[in-house]
């Protein structure tokens, strides 16, 4: 389900301290129930997942021309990246995040995580077009327990992010990010066994 901003702006993270340059785009609530110690859990799941590569077709064959696009126009070339074209997010960490967890990492995924506290994982991507972050919050339900919280902020490069971003929002709420949140409902409830009690 999609909520409103404030969901994300009003609630204390540390996302903000470092982040304040990044435009938040969407606030989604995810389905994924448990307790108070699971924020790794999903942190994890994303990362090794890899909910890019969701298995509905919509969404699947959006990434897969996506990628196309990117490789013929040059939008993901090694030299468009974090650390490359722009600074990594772990530059701007004060003291106690960057000693911290950093958070799970993929070889090849498309998202580097950047650190992970018990209640926010943050992690970014970059490339010709935007310099972007998914941040998940673990966050209280109102019925007892807890689930995530995902925001997507995102800074565009120039007039060419700018336009792509507003290019692909209505694929991004119409197709992407529904079928996502199941994807990512389905898997979660497919390891209940290993989550903590709520």
């Amino acid at each position: 389900m999609r909520l409103p901003t404030r969901a994300h702006t009003s609630r204390p993270w540390r996302i903000h301290e470092i982040a304040g340059d990044f435009h938040l785009e969407d606030v989604w609530a995810l389905p994924t129930p448990g307790g108070p110690d699971d924020l790794a859990r999903l942190a994890d799941q994303f990362t090794h997942d890899g909910v890019e590569f969701t298995s509905a077709p919509i969404p699947r064959l959006l990434f897969a021309v996506r990628w196309k696009l990117g490789k013929v126009l040059g939008w993901d070339t090694p030299g468009a990246g974090v650390g490359t074209r722009v600074r990594s997010l772990r530059d701007r960490l004060p003291a106690d995040l960057r000693q911290g967890p950093r958070g799970p990492e993929r070889p090849g995924a498309p998202f580097t995580s950047v650190y992970l506290t018990h209640d926010e994982w943050a992690a970014e991507i970059a490339n010709r077009t935007m310099h972007g972050i998914v941040h998940i919050g673990w966050v209280p339900d109102g019925a007892g327990g807890y689930r995530g919280q995902m925001a997507v902020l995102v800074k565009p490069n120039g007039p060419l992010g700018a336009l792509y971003m507003a290019g692909i929002k209505p694929f991004r709420h119409l197709g992407v990010y529904p079928a996502i949140l199941r994807e990512i409902g389905r898997k979660w409830q497919a390891g209940a066994g290993d989550r903590s009690a709520g």
